[in-house]
């Protein structure tokens, strides 16, 4: 027996069963495995398996549910939540998914494209685009999550006002359960009314019922015009009104609205190389817009145009940045994508995921940063995101010159302040980024007895030894 409390017969069996090169043992290959993206949780294992196929998961999880010992999946291990990195025991087995990362098929005509658990989603989506298909979900990390993971979170994004999330982009899954046995419901039919919809309880789950180990996705139309555009709002409010304009006017084409304030951007500019304002003059609160239409000749840009306008008479818009060509399309995204780097390099930060209505998004960032302006005056408030489906990220920035562990202490507090502002406006404290584990306390905090039982008996009834993916979530 190991130090692990794991047999070295059963280490060995776990070995055989994906061969030398899904095997990783040594310290130094399993580090990055075994820490978290944000660096806030450090795990322990005795190995990483990289199963190359639904088979190979399917012998591996036999074999840990024989002998009892826990599993933890993970895909990119991009997760901000610590819910993809074992705990510090060193008595649970990882298993990376990364080796699994086939597209096994596309239908054009069917809009549908099957992938493996461990397809990067950015291959995802260019697979699509060379079946002139698009698959909508984006998302920061798209380089290097991989799909299983994304589904397993229920991951959101930049395009969920349009597409939805993404368990809103799932036909079909495959699924390796907690015994080993293999669920194949990779079906690929829009209509299928034949008893409980079982693909939705994996979806979000974070590995806690079942391995995803495939699934159908939904395709969609590329888009054959695209108007993108950076508006100066005079406030927060102007921010969900110009949104119920713009998809009352062009038609609900409106497939991204991402609030900024200029926190956000003030870093950008000063912590990341080559990035410079596109506007003249400093504004305090910004909209980045993308309209999309499949035909051509929707004149998205007159709609953004007349709508701008109206805007500007009322005294709600101030300043407006089109994006002429690509390059420029891409040069605005790229002022919002850069927002979670430059706050790295600013400093640590206590990040918050949280969503209200739209209508009440207003309310939420104007409460939020004065409660967080008042017990925290020398820090910053970052405070930028999906306000098209209600989704902000309102983070607080280590001041300038603090004792960065000192600050940290102060999550609690910051978190409680954050998350109990959204609950009372009938939000979530928990819109995209999972539970895992540094949200584990918060879920039984909010939630209601009733929620909790509910989720016990489902983690019961699939996975009654508790082996998969323990301690999080639940």
């Amino acid at each position: 027996m190991s130090e692990t409390g794991i047999s070295s017969e059963t280490i060995q069996r776990l070995k055989s069963a994906v061969g030398s090169a899904g095997c990783v043992d040594s310290a130094a290959d399993m580090a990055a495995y075994l820490r978290d993206e944000r660096r806030l949780f450090q795990g322990r294992s005795p190995l990483v398996l990289k199963p190359a196929s639904t088979d190979e998961v399917s012998k591996l999880v036999a074999i840990c549910a024989a002998a009892g010992i826990g599993i933890v999946p993970q895909g990119g291990n991009t997760s901000l939540c610590g819910g993809s990195v074992p705990d510090e025991s060193g008595t649970q087995i990882l298993i990376s998914l990364s080796r699994m990362n086939r597209i096994r098929d596309i239908d054009p005509v069917n809009y549908t494209l099957t992938a493996e658990a461990g397809c990067v989603l950015a291959n995802i989506q260019a697979a699509a685009r060379e079946a002139e298909r698009l698959f909508p979900l984006s998302l920061a990390a798209e380089g290097s999550c991989q799909i299983g993971g994304n589904l397993s979170t229920n991951a959101g994004g930049i395009a969920v006002l349009k597409y939805g999330n993404a368990r809103d982009l799932v036909l079909g899954l495959e699924v390796v359960l907690a015994d080993g046995e293999v669920w194949n419901g990779l079906r690929r039919l829009r209509k299928d009314n034949t008893g409980y919809d079982l693909k939705q309880m994996f979806l979000g789950a974070e590995g806690t019922l079942g391995i995803i180990t495939a699934a159908v996705l939904k395709l969609f139309p590329v888009p054959k015009e695209t108007c993108t555009a950076m508006i100066a709002l005079r406030d927060t409010k102007s921010a969900t009104t110009l949104l119920a304009r713009l998809r009352e006017e062009s038609g609900d084409a409106v497939s991204s609205f991402e609030y900024i304030h200029r926190n956000c951007l003030d870093l950008v500019f000063r912590h990341m190389e080559g990035i410079g304002d596109p506007f003249d003059h400093r504004y305090v609160h910004y909209a980045l817009v993308e309209l999309s239409a499949s035909r051509k000749g929707a004149a998205l840009d007159g709609v953004l145009e007349a709508v701008f306008s109206a805007g500007m008479e009322t005294g709600e818009l101030l300043d407006a940045v089109v994006a002429s060509s690509e390059s420029q399309r891409l040069q605005l995204w790229g002022l919002r994508e850069a927002i979670p780097e430059a706050q790295k390099h600013a400093g640590v930060c206590i990040k918050h995921d949280v969503s209200v209505s739209v209508s009440r998004v207003p309310e939420f960032l104007e409460n939020g940063t004065r409660l967080l302006v008042e017990a925290f005056p020398e820090a910053q408030v970052i405070a930028f995101g999906h306000v098209g489906d209600g989704n902000i990220h309102f983070n607080l920035q280590q001041p300038e010159g603090d004792d960065p562990q000192a600050f940290l202490r102060q999550a609690p507090r910051v978190t409680r302040l954050v998350h109990d502002l959204a609950v009372s406006l009938d939000g979530s404290f928990s819109a995209e980024h999972g539970i895992g584990v540094l949200k584990r306390e918060d879920l039984h905090g909010y939630k209601s007895d009733t929620e909790i039982a509910l989720m016990r008996s489902l983690k019961r009834a699939l996975d009654p030894h508790g082996i998969m993916n323990p301690g999080k979530v639940l």
